[in-house]
């Protein structure tokens, strides 16, 4: 990036001959500062994006896991730390921190999936939070409760996918037209030289 940096600054000097090079200096210093301000921003939503993605597929694969657990008869707390403990990844990591919290604490693990969700801005945990604990207060199977939440899950991450690949379908039009264009440019451009140079 440095030597990107001094090679314009060298050819901006050259290009006034290195009289009045101020203005030039000035304009491009101002741009170089909105662009650095602007840029980290713009890449670091980008990450934070990606990474809540890959947060919510890494949460459909625990509540999956999680049921599977339930299935085999297995405890609830006892399902949510073993399936914890299956996954890798960050994401595996952060569930397995709030477990470990909600369990120094004496909280309820869905009132720390609950606070995680709302650390991180992801909705879903949140609302599997929510979900469980209505169910567990109503006296509803927790079970079924995590069933239809990963369920749900994995329609979301369904249809976010769809909408990405349609998306860049949509993105591949225009440089495929642009190619055809200058396919025919090519091709036309002999002929048209002909016909005009006769």
């Amino acid at each position: 990036m440095k030597r990107i940096l001094s090679a314009a600054v060298g050819l901006l000097l050259a290009a006034s001959g290195g009289r009045g090079a101020v203005a030039p200096l000035a304009t491009s210093s101002l741009l170089f500062a909105v662009l650095g301000f602007l840029l980290p921003d713009l890449l670091l939503r980008e990450e934070v994006k990606r990474r809540r993605d890959a947060f919510r597929h890494a949460l459909s694969a625990y509540l999956d896991l999680v049921n599977v657990l339930l299935a085999g008869s297995a405890g609830t707390e006892t399902a949510l730390e073993a399936a914890a403990e299956a996954g890798d990844g960050w994401a595996f990591a952060e569930i397995r921190a709030c477990l470990d919290r909600a369990r120094v604490l004496r909280r309820s693990p869905w009132e720390s999936f609950a606070a995680l969700g709302t650390e991180l801005g992801i909705d879903e945990l949140i609302e599997l939070a929510a979900s469980v604990r209505l169910a567990g207060e109503q006296g509803a199977k927790i079970k079924s409760s995590l069933a239809a939440k990963a369920a749900a899950l994995r329609g979301h991450q369904l249809a976010r996918t769809e909408a990405a690949a349609q998306a860049a379908s949509d993105r591949m039009a225009l440089p495929n037209v642009l190619m055809f264009l200058g396919f025919i440019v090519f091709i036309g451009y002999p002929a048209f030289i002909s016909i005009v140079a006769s």
